[in-house]
């Protein structure tokens, strides 16, 4: 049931990143969210079979900044990935004729 509550706790943080970041427009509403909810279920697991149980509190701690951080990277690199992505595509189209 911890394990349902901190991915939930995740997606909501990458929830709000995706709002608190500029240059939201370029990726979709649930992509910040559903990465940071999985880095969060799959670092929970890892600790759990790392030996932590899921009453303390560094599970929850590591758990949650996983998270933190995974929304950051995401919502500051996808951008420029995707500006740079666009622009190769581009020049790739019109080279063509």
């Amino acid at each position: 049931m911890e394990l349902l509550f901190v991915t939930v706790i995740g997606a909501g943080i990458g929830l709000i990143a995706r709002y608190v970041f500029p240059k939201r427009g370029s990726y979709g509403i649930l992509l910040v969210p559903a990465i940071a909810a999985a880095v969060t279920a799959v670092v929970w697991v890892v600790l759990l079979w790392a030996g932590l149980t899921f009453d303390g509190g560094w599970i929850w701690t590591i758990s949650i900044a996983a998270a933190v951080i995974a929304s950051i990277v995401t919502v500051l690199v996808l951008p420029c990935r995707r500006a740079e992505a666009d622009a190769r595509t581009l020049s790739e189209l019109s080279a063509a004729r």
